[in-house]
């Protein structure tokens, strides 16, 4: 891009024009419209405090697409035992499942293996949602809930209080939630301020087809102010030992020309893969830009038939979102749980009407209660009002300069008696060479513990790619909870390397895991 920040400048003219609103009351609470600096053009990022809150560069590491069960074993824990000072672990619900067992036997092999060399340890635990009665009886101050230890290992399933202690290690636990939907529905994870890892997964039983994507750079920079501004956590100023770091695993790529690797299918159980980035001295950053999204306690629901739809908050994030949507020439890719935003739905009509390509998988029948009580409808529902009006246009436009192609799918579980894994790995091969035992560069499953074996029978991965170039991962879905009430993440890379690895891995993982909605017949 000519001017990789020319995306962040104008999201935050956007921003300054938002009329002053009760910003105290939402979870993180952003001042845009005194922002210094947007108005001198030869301003970057660096100098321009409004931009800078966003604007950064990025080197990833890694993508990968897998269950939540499977992503922990392979990607987190071994990232959490390589901690040496601070880990910051954010997500949205918590709750009994192998996730959570693994995380505490991680934690515990992390307590066990420090020595009194070792310098001091500081954890954080933010989470959101426990269940019903925790969220109906949840505390609306805005500092949270704070667990005590005594809790920590009968309610929460975390190890016991003293192996903490004996550790040298500082440990907090925190929930935030605002009655009646307002969740804090961000997951990451950043080690020693130099790591972050962005999934779709939570701590819980669900198996899903989630996503994973580690960076290091100046884009931990908005995250650890988003953490601590979310979570009112006075970082502490501390300087690092850059020299005895952990760096992230070096991978054979620095010796290729190939700027990404794709790992095989199946590599850490069914529908994974990995994408490994190439990571030789010095890796080139790529422009990227962090995307809060504000919790809001008021829905702004429109009830009735004569009202029209109350346009979102002008979140970052969401505002970011239909600034990509508008501005795309050729096509528009969508993966998300649920589809239920009317500013998307008409967003993406006018980028058909454009000629824009658009495809979408999302989930029929996912969530469904949730789909109800925060939306008052549901994806399916939505799905075939959106093809009645795509196909009205369609008509209207088919004499004229056409209309872009649009294709829907619905996420189904895999069909393991049609042998469909072995069907993948023969696709793989055909496209990529195939690797030596010696060459393939395995998962990092370090911390020894047991692979997953499950099935995704869903799919919560959220991901938007716009023309090949610009990529969103996050926490953020296309629905009316992630657009009006729920505190979200998002993480945009301008990069079309970085968009060719992830629609090529995604791709992989879905053959043979959707099923057609809309077959598209018209096209421009």
């Amino acid at each position: 891009m000519a001017d990789p920040h020319s995306f962040t400048r104008s999201l935050v003219a956007q921003l300054k024009t938002v009329p002053p609103h009760t910003a105290a009351a939402e979870l993180p609470a952003y001042s845009y419209r005194d922002a210094p600096g947007l108005d001198d053009d030869d301003d970057d990022a660096v100098n321009n405090p409004a931009v800078a809150q966003f604007a950064a560069s990025s080197v990833p590491h890694t993508f990968r697409i897998g269950t939540g069960a499977s992503l922990f074993v392979s990607e987190l824990l071994p990232a959490l035992l390589k901690a040496r000072r601070e880990i910051l672990f954010v997500t949205c619900f918590w709750a009994a499942s192998k996730s959570l067992s693994d995380l505490s036997t991680a934690l515990t092999q992390l307590a066990v293996a420090r020595t009194p060399e070792s310098p001091p340890l500081r954890i954080r635990i933010c989470f959101s949602s426990r269940s019903f009665l925790q969220k109906l009886f949840h505390t609306s101050s805005r500092d949270g809930y704070t667990y005590p230890p005594s809790s920590w290992e009968k309610d929460l399933g975390l190890p016991s209080p003293s192996i903490f202690s004996n550790a040298g290690i500082d440990l907090s636990v925190k929930s935030l939630f605002f009655l009646p939907f307002s969740v804090m529905h961000p997951k990451f994870m950043i080690i020693d301020r130099k790591r972050a890892f962005l999934p779709s997964c939570n701590v819980s039983w669900e198996p899903w087809l989630e996503d994973c994507v580690e960076v290091t750079g100046d884009a931990v920079r908005p995250l650890l102010s988003f953490y601590a501004q979310t979570w009112r956590d006075e970082l502490p100023d501390w300087t690092f030992d850059v020299d005895r770091e952990e760096q992230p695993q070096k991978n054979l790529l620095s010796t290729v020309s190939s700027p990404f690797e794709i790992s095989p299918l199946d590599v850490d159980g069914p529908g994974s893969i990995v994408v490994r980035f190439q990571t030789s001295s010095p890796a080139e950053p790529i422009p990227t830009v962090i995307l809060p999204s504000s919790h809001h306690r008021n829905p702004l629901f429109h009830p009735f038939p004569w009202q029209d739809y109350a346009p979102p908050p002008p979140t970052p994030l969401n505002l970011a979102m239909l600034q990509l949507l508008s501005a795309a020439s050729r096509r528009i890719y969508i993966q998300s749980p649920n589809f239920t935003v009317e500013a998307v739905t008409a967003a993406l009509l006018a980028a058909l009407g454009r000629g824009v390509d658009v495809d979408i998988v999302t989930g029929e029948r996912m969530m469904l209660y949730e789909q109800i009580v925060t939306a008052g409808t549901t994806t399916a529902r939505c799905v075939r009002s959106f093809i009645k009006r795509y196909d009205t246009l369609a008509k209207q436009r088919l004499q004229q300069n056409g209309i872009g192609r649009l294709q829907i799918s619905y996420y189904k579980p895999l069909d393991t008696t049609k042998k469909a894994s072995d069907e993948e790995r023969a696709i793989l091969s055909s496209s990529q060479p195939a690797q030596s035992t010696q060459d393939r560069q395995p998962s990092t499953n370090s911390g020894g513990f047991t692979p997953t074996t499950e099935q995704a029978v869903h799919s919560h991965i959220k991901m938007t790619i716009v023309d090949g170039m610009h990529t969103v991962l996050g926490s953020g879905n296309m629905d009316r909870a992630s657009f009006f009430t729920s505190q979200e993440l998002g993480i945009l890379f301008h990069s079309t390397v970085f968009a060719e690895a992830v629609q090529t891995s995604v791709d992989r993982v879905l053959d043979g895991r959707t099923r057609a909605v809309y077959p598209a017949p018209y096209s421009a």
